[in-house]
């Protein structure tokens, strides 16, 4: 069986992702994350290029890792300079890990208009630079950058770098694909023309621009490559790099690879997530495999499929890589998704049952005045309950009213006059009616804040619910301010996370039927203990 080694750039490569700067406590836990997948190799960072990189080695010699190898990053020596006097050389082996991967030019197009040096100053360049980091007891991975690029214009050129690299001591030569414009069928050429020049080993290193990334990382590996390269979420320079949460399980379930074990697999959503958290970047949901809504169905026609058939709709079992089946609720939805979700969430209904129909009607009545239940599956949920006549909601709405008003300064005060936003807000709780009045430093805070002061007599432990994230969408912008809104809030106690939605033409609705859904869920889940 062939063998692939994963080697994961994210703490280098994907840092220089536009928006993304991750701290050196986020560098160390990631790297324990990966680590964890079954990451064979974490490129940790270059230290000749900023104080980061530098610390994260030093702190790096204290992780304890079960299976990965931290390798450090460089590049080859200056011109005409010996290797050992090279700073950034020096700076590799004193880095404390046991693998440099060092990036050197093979187009040589790259070499005269980039390096401005000869051809044979390069082949210098990265021959010198090899044999001194494995003089210094080091494995050595060799960026063959610009490869693909450098193998259409002149490839013996190209093929020769490879071949220095290889005399030089390199343990793999990984072609690169740096400007990510290459298509599948020229990579798996290039690569079988160097597998005929040379026997060391190959790895592939693909950037994302043609949005080819993992295609050409797999035409790679078919083609013979041992070695991938890439990133959590195909984070990277420009349009990212090669996906490795792509590559991993389409290596090990679509092409028989063992690069890591059932269990590590399992693993990969969590990663994915735990990633783009430390790069404080939302999840993508429509990644493959390990996005929100990878595995999720929404046409009635494909539900219908899914209750028969667990893979009519879905190319792999969604636990294999950590994730889940997901049943969307829309106005495109039919019975049969209303009671699979139903099914999902622990509730029992039946699809010839009056609650299914009426729920069925109400989704689409409500759909069409704003509201969209796909990525707030708290406020579906009580939706299944209130179709239930013995459901008793933990509170009601008698009424509320929003004051917003802007206080003038006195002329003698150069400063402009604040904003009073103030909310009233009746609630009944059982028989007995709260009237409570609270200020905030917005409408939408306001009314929470009113909102919280009321149930809180009754259900203290309300106070660990709060708001992480509030989302308004005109849904007709044509129309100006007299256009329907959808308000979308996600909650948390500390421990769940959940999203409700709310639909008007009045912002201040929208977000009132947002607010109370959310505080109304927690309960519901809470089994409205009360005080």
């Amino acid at each position: 069986m062939t063998k692939v080694e994963l080697y994961d750039t994210t703490l280098r490569d994907g840092a220089q992702s536009e928006g993304v700067s991750f701290s050196v406590v986020d560098k160390l836990n990631i790297a324990r994350k990966l680590d964890g997948l079954g990451i064979h190799f974490i490129e940790g960072g270059w230290p000749g290029s900023n104080p980061k990189d530098a610390e994260f080695f030093a702190k790096a010699r204290e992780l304890s890792l079960a299976h990965a190898k931290i390798a450090v990053f460089g590049s080859t020596r200056r011109q005409n300079m010996k290797a050992e006097e090279d700073k950034n050389l020096t700076m590799l082996v004193n880095a404390g890990v046991e693998v440099a991967t060092i990036v050197g030019k093979s187009s040589e197009l790259q070499v005269a208009q980039v390096l401005e040096t000869s051809p044979e100053e390069n082949l210098n360049m990265v021959a010198d630079s090899i044999k001194y980091l494995k003089s210094q007891g080091l494995t050595v991975f060799f960026d063959a950058e610009h490869f693909f690029d450098g193998f259409k214009s002149n490839p013996a050129y190209s093929l020769k770098v490879v071949e220095v690299a290889a005399k030089a001591g390199a343990d793999a030569v990984v072609l690169c694909d740096t400007n990510g414009g290459g298509m599948p069928h020229e990579i798996t050429a290039a690569v079988s023309a160097v597998k005929k020049q040379t026997k060391v080993p190959l790895g592939i290193h693909a950037h994302n621009d043609g949005e080819l990334a993992v295609a050409n990382s797999l035409a790679a590996v078919s083609a013979g490559v041992t070695q991938v390269q890439g990133t959590i979420n195909g984070y990277g320079e420009r349009c990212g790099n090669a996906n490795l949460c792509s590559i991993i399980p389409a290596l090990k379930l679509k092409l028989g690879i063992n690069c890591v074990t059932d269990e590590q697999l399992t693993k990969l959503t969590e990663v994915a997530h735990y990633v783009s958290e430390a790069a404080n970047l939302s999840p993508n949901p429509f990644l493959p495999y390990v996005g929100a809504s990878a595995f999720s169905h929404k046409a009635g026609y494909h539900m219908a499929g899914m209750t028969k058939w667990a893979d009519a709709y879905q190319h792999i079992d969604p636990q294999k890589v950590g994730n889940r089946q997901r049943t969307v609720v829309s106005e495109l939805s039919g019975k049969r998704n209303i009671v699979y979700k139903a099914k999902e969430l622990g509730l029992k209904l039946s699809s010839q049952s009056k609650e299914a129909q009426k729920l069925l009607q109400q989704v689409k009545l409500l759909e069409s005045r704003g509201f969209q239940y796909e990525n707030a599956e708290a406020s579906f949920e009580l939706l299944i309950h209130r179709a239930k006549p013995d459901y008793q909601p933990p509170f009601e709405l008698v009424d509320f009213m929003v004051v917003v008003e802007k206080r003038r300064r006195p002329p003698s005060q150069e400063s402009p006059g604040e904003i009073l936003s103030e909310a009233m807000v009746k609630v009944r709780v059982a028989s007995k009616v709260m009237h409570t009045v609270a200020e905030g430093n917005g409408p939408v805070n306001a009314l929470d804040q009113a909102l919280r002061k009321s149930l809180l007599q009754f259900y203290p432990s309300i106070a660990s619910v709060r708001l992480v994230d509030y989302k308004v969408r005109i849904l007709e912008e044509t129309i100006g301010t007299s256009a329907q809104v959808r308000v979308l809030i996600e909650s948390t106690d500390g421990e769940e996370v959940w999203r409700t939605v709310g639909g008007s033409t009045n912002i201040i609705e929208a977000s009132w039927l947002a607010l109370a859904d959310s505080l109304e869920y927690w309960l519901l889940k809470q089994k409205g203990s009360r005080k």
